[in-house]
Formats: structure tokens, C-alpha cells, sequence
């Protein structure tokens, strides 16, 4: 398929802030073989270059100088099949939760717990996504990759050469602004292996009298929990949970739930506690604090959100101040999730 740049497009349907700005350059990534015409072209050349999925995972404050590229490569396939064991392929461009839920027809199981995160599966070993006690790294067996500077020559890394961390990645430090991801391959089984202890899955279990949960009940009840704690982006634009949960050192939290002993902590490794963000934003009073249409979400305060005519870089002092404020109450500092430009 041929490759068409288009100028001055509106970035507003590609991004879940519903940021209404525009790109210099925009175009549509749907086939590899456009990737090498699109990197001899002067527009890509000229730079700079922002490769986009589903914008979930981004704030906009201003118009793009350069070139957009939506990532819109699309293809499902069972590439192997060892008795229970699967190693199931999806390019970069679908759809997540999509995705989590075809597997879940097809009875390849084990990312139940991932259901309804935004974003396209291209995102997901960039951003380790991860919720309800399982990150993506626990399925990712090999993440396929063109290399920008190489011609759009395929790399594919094995899970450890991806250097996954808590919300990290290869992808967001040396192979950033190098390699493009273009499709993702999942270990995935035949034999649930369910994670039903975190958060308020057991409790909803048990609430609609399921005692026996099936790996699509466990995904069913995780849509109603996130459903029922996080705006829909269709109806209050916002990027999900906007900050990171802080991960100190243990004397640090050791000082810290002297002062606040209902604190949640969590281990995060040797010497290291992680901090539930959500928890310091709310008790340091800004749940459903408001700049304007600019806003900490009423029901979740991870959450930062759009009431409809809020820029930019209104979200971003919003932001700001949170952090500021929990810097100065806790000496803690937050860091946000999504891309900032």
C-alpha cells in the first residue's frame, strides 16, 4: 500500500486526553512494507518524529512540529503449539484489549488480568503495562522490532534483552527513537492459571457467587472493577492512571509509616518499598481537585482528566502542582506515566 503524508491533521481523535492540536506531518503506518519509503522520505528525514498507537499513554501541549506516524499494523496468528504451552503473535497495531479478549475466545489464556487497558499492543512492552498483579513481561517471550537506522531491518529480542522494570523498558532508553516495535510474541497456555488475590477481584467474585471463576469471568470482573473506578476516555478524556507509584528506599518508608502508619506499602526488591501514589494524592486532600476543566478524577485520584475545553499545558500544571503538593507533604516524589510533549 502506498504511503501518504497529509499536513496539518488534528491530533484530537488520536489522543484519549482529546487534545485538540495538530501535526505538521501525519501518516498511517497499516503494512511493513511502507516502512522503508517512509524513512527515505525528507518529511521523516527533517524530523522530529513521533511514532504513535493509541495515544492513551500521551499528553499533548501544543501542536507537533514534525512528522506523526499512527502505528496501524494489524494481524493475529497462533505461531506455535507445545500441549498446553502457546506462542501467540499480534502485530503493534491492535487493539489491547482487543487482543485480550480474542485470546480469551480462543482459549489461550493467562493475560485475563490486563483486560480493558487502553492503548494498542505495540505499547505494551514499551510501558510494561501491568495491573491486578501481572505485568505483560510475564507472558512476552520475544518482541519484534524494525530498526530505524538499519532500513527497517527486523531485531527481535527475547524477553531479557528487553530489560523490563516496574512501568520500563529497553524501548524507553537505549533502543528509543531506534527500534520501532511491530509485533509482540506471548507465551499464553491452554490451562488457566488464575491471579484472583489482588485488588478486588476475590471480593467481586464472591459477590456475583462465582466460586469456580473461569479465566473470561476473571476478565469480565476486571472490566466492572476498572469500569466502576476509571472514566470511560469516549466520555471524560484522560490517559489513565497519570502517575507512576513511587518506589523509595526502605529507610525512607520506614520514616514515613511512622507519621502515616495506613500508608499501603508493597516490597519493590532489596531495601526498596513502592508506594500506592493514588494514597498520597488522596490524603494530601486532591481528590477531585480542579484547575478549571483540568481535574484530579473524583472516584480515583491517579487519575487526571479533561472536563472538556482544558489545554495542554492546563493538564500539565495541574500535574505540576500534584506533585509539588506530595512533594511537600511526604517528600515524596511522583512521576508521571504518559509522554509529555
Amino acid at each position: 500500500m502506498k504511503l501518504s503524508i497529509q499536513s496539518h491533521v488534528s491530533l484530537k481523535p488520536h489522543n484519549t486526553f482529546g487534545m485538540e492540536v495538530q501535526a505538521a506531518q501525519f501518516c498511517r503506518l497499516t503494512d511493513l512494507a511502507q516502512l522503508p519509503a517512509l524513512l527515505a522520505d525528507s518529511n521523516y528525514q527533517r524530523g522530529p518524529v513521533l511514532w504513535l498507537g493509541g495515544g492513551s499513554n500521551l499528553l499533548l501541549t501544543r501542536d507537533y512540529p514534525g512528522l506523526v506516524v499512527k502505528v496501524e499494523l494489524g494481524g493475529i496468528r497462533l505461531l506455535q503449539q507445545d500441549g498446553d504451552s502457546l506462542l501467540v503473535e499480534a502485530a503493534a497495531g491492535e487493539n489491547w484489549h482487543q487482543f485480550v479478549r480474542h485470546c480469551l475466545q480462543q482459549g489461550w489464556y493467562g493475560l485475563e488480568n490486563l483486560s480493558l487497558i487502553p492503548g494498542t499492543v505495540g505499547a505494551c512492552p514499551v510501558q510494561n503495562i501491568g495491573a491486578y498483579g501481572v505485568e505483560v513481561k510475564d507472558h512476552i517471550e520475544q518482541v519484534v522490532c524494525a530498526d530505524l537506522t538499519a532500513n527497517a531491518a527486523t531485531v527481535v529480542l527475547d524477553n531479557a534483552d528487553c530489560h523490563f522494570a516496574y512501568r520500563d523498558s529497553i524501548f524507553k532508553h537505549a533502543a528509543a527513537g531506534r527500534l520501532l516495535v511491530t509485533a509482540v510474541r506471548f507465551r499464553l497456555s491452554r490451562q488457566p492459571q488464575l491471579k484472583t488475590a489482588y485488588g478486588d477481584i476475590q471480593q467481586e467474585l464472591e459477590h456475583r457467587g462465582i466460586t469456580q471463576p473461569s479465566p473470561l469471568d476473571v476478565s469480565n470482573v476486571v472490566m466492572a472493577i476498572r469500569a466502576s473506578k476509571l472514566p470511560d476516555p469516549a466520555e471524560l478524556g484522560n490517559a489513565g492512571s497519570f502517575f507512576k507509584n513511587p518506589v523509595i528506599a526502605q529507610q525512607q518508608a520506614d520514616a514515613l509509616l511512622q507519621r502515616f502508619p495506613a500508608l499501603p506499602h508493597y516490597p519493590a526488591g532489596p531495601g526498596r518499598v513502592k508506594l500506592a501514589a493514588g494514597w498520597l494524592i488522596d490524603q494530601a486532600g486532591l481528590k477531585g481537585y480542579r484547575q478549571g476543566d483540568a481535574a484530579v478524577h473524583a472516584r480515583q485520584a491517579l487519575v487526571l482528566v479533561n472536563h472538556g475545553r482544558a489545554s495542554g499545558s492546563q493538564m500539565w500544571a495541574l500535574a505540576r502542582h500534584v506533585q509539588d503538593t506530595v512533594q511537600q507533604r511526604y517528600g515524596v516524589e511522583l512521576e508521571a506515566e504518559p509522554l509529555v510533549l
